[in-house]
């Protein structure tokens, strides 16, 4: 008989921001962004244990009135530039120091709060097909670096991102480009332990209406979040 895979849901809300201050904890609807991924977490029945990585005391003391588990974060993985990676490693290893043993990562990230349930059951199922390392999330993209999304050059003059040998001139015979989201981040857990990037192995990317793909960063990101949370009611 198969074993059943064990599945931890992880959300890593560190205390620094800057494009919104404090922006874990900012209200979308009268609610902090760190209520909407442990809410949904907790919809999802197949997760056994919700952790919080945190590094900020207010974070970690609204994570465990929520019914989560909290990890402390150090602060060398809690600054701007800071690798994401480098934390998913931290929590896994400092589950394993406790003998706490699981199989699938997950990852909900407190900037996506319009994702909906299906969104992460459909990148779950997406890791179980063969030889996929990690499931990652993302949107049609409206800008493509073979057409229409140019760079400075040295000489102060601009050229477009990709060269390709035939100039392309339309958006329909450019390559097709995503847009990555932090709607979810799924992967084997001993996947995580040896990369160094998320697309160091095998990657698949389950396309997200970007209605529910919104990425907090800043203000404007929230103001449009809310405006379509309250057209959905």
């Amino acid at each position: 008989m198969k074993k059943k895979k064990i599945l931890y849901c992880f959300i890593f809300a560190r205390g620094g921001s800057k494009g919104i201050k404090n922006k874990n904890l900012v209200k979308l609807n009268g609610k902090p962004l760190l209520f909407y991924s442990i809410n949904l977490a907790k919809k999802i029945k197949s997760i056994k244990k919700i952790f919080v990585s945190t590094d900020n005391k207010a974070i970690a003391e609204y994570a465990k009135k929520n019914k989560a588990e909290v990890i402390k974060r150090p602060k060398k993985l809690s600054q701007d530039n800071s690798y994401e990676i480098d934390a998913w490693k931290h929590a896994i290893k400092f589950l394993k120091k406790k003998k706490i043993f699981f199989d699938i990562f997950l990852s909900l990230p407190t900037t996506s709060p319009l994702r909906n349930k299906n969104d992460v059951i459909t990148s779950l199922k997406m890791l179980n097909k063969k030889k996929t390392d990690i499931v990652l999330t993302g949107t049609k993209s409206k800008r493509n670096p073979w057409f229409n999304m140019a760079m400075k050059k040295k000489n102060g003059f601009y050229k477009i991102i990709n060269n390709n040998k035939k100039t392309i001139y339309n958006r329909q015979k450019a390559p097709n480009v995503i847009d990555l989201t932090t709607v979810a981040y799924v992967a084997d857990v001993s996947y995580i332990l040896k990369a160094k990037s998320y697309f160091d192995g095998n990657v698949k990317v389950n396309l997200i209406p970007s209605v529910r793909a919104v990425d907090i960063d800043d203000k404007n990101d929230l103001y449009y979040a809310n405006y379509l949370l309250k057209i959905k009611k």
